[in-house]
């Protein structure tokens, strides 16, 4: 019994390692699960990224954010454009415009803007990048303003408007996001 409970969890981890090239790549923890892999918050997307059908004058390669529909899309060829799920600003903390990704950066330190610790100065002044940081696995820095696509470690946030201006997504889906784009891209925020 105990050598068929073996074989079953060794026939696990040798498909989860094989299946998934993020799951390799991610420095998340033992296969890309993170620090909750046995209890605790979970990763699920409640929003899954999918491809679908957008017709626009905007250039493939071109980020277009819907922020009263919570969603961003990557515009592609052919009249198509991944779509992620999104957390967007909160009543008053929405804003619009067209800038472009200016920076991008991998497990991102994160330092609140004096705007936001005058509104809460119980927030640490400065956070190294990794798991715990609210900047999440990747952000895209947006022109000289201080928003962000970046990822969350709180992924029950998508599709809410908890921010305060930044675009939150979760991390595997800012992790594809990051590699898709590149600095310079377009970034179309109507709200």
């Amino acid at each position: 019994m105990i050598r068929v409970a073996a074989a079953l969890v060794a026939m696990v981890v040798l498909v989860g390692g094989a299946g998934s090239a993020s799951a390799q790549e991610d420095s998340r923890g033992f296969m890309g699960f993170g620090p909750n892999f046995f209890g605790g918050a979970s990763d699920a997307n409640p929003i899954p990224r999918t491809t679908v059908n957008f017709a626009s004058n905007y250039a493939p390669g071109t980020i277009y954010i819907d922020t009263a529909e919570r969603r961003l899309y990557l515009i592609m060829p052919g009249g198509q454009a991944l779509r992620y799920g999104i957390g967007v600003g909160r009543d008053g903390f929405r804003w619009g415009g067209v800038h472009r990704i200016t920076a991008k950066k991998e497990w991102p330190s994160w330092t609140p803007p004096s705007q936001m610790l005058r509104r809460r100065p119980d927030l640490p002044r400065h956070m190294a990048g990794g798991i715990d940081n609210p900047l999440g696995a990747r952000a895209m820095y947006l022109g000289s303003t201080l928003y962000r696509i970046h990822g969350s470690n709180e992924p029950e946030t998508i599709g809410q408007a908890v921010s305060s201006g930044c675009f939150r997504m979760t991390n595997e889906d800012v992790q594809d996001l990051y590699d898709r784009v590149r600095v310079g891209t377009t970034v179309v925020v109507k709200n």
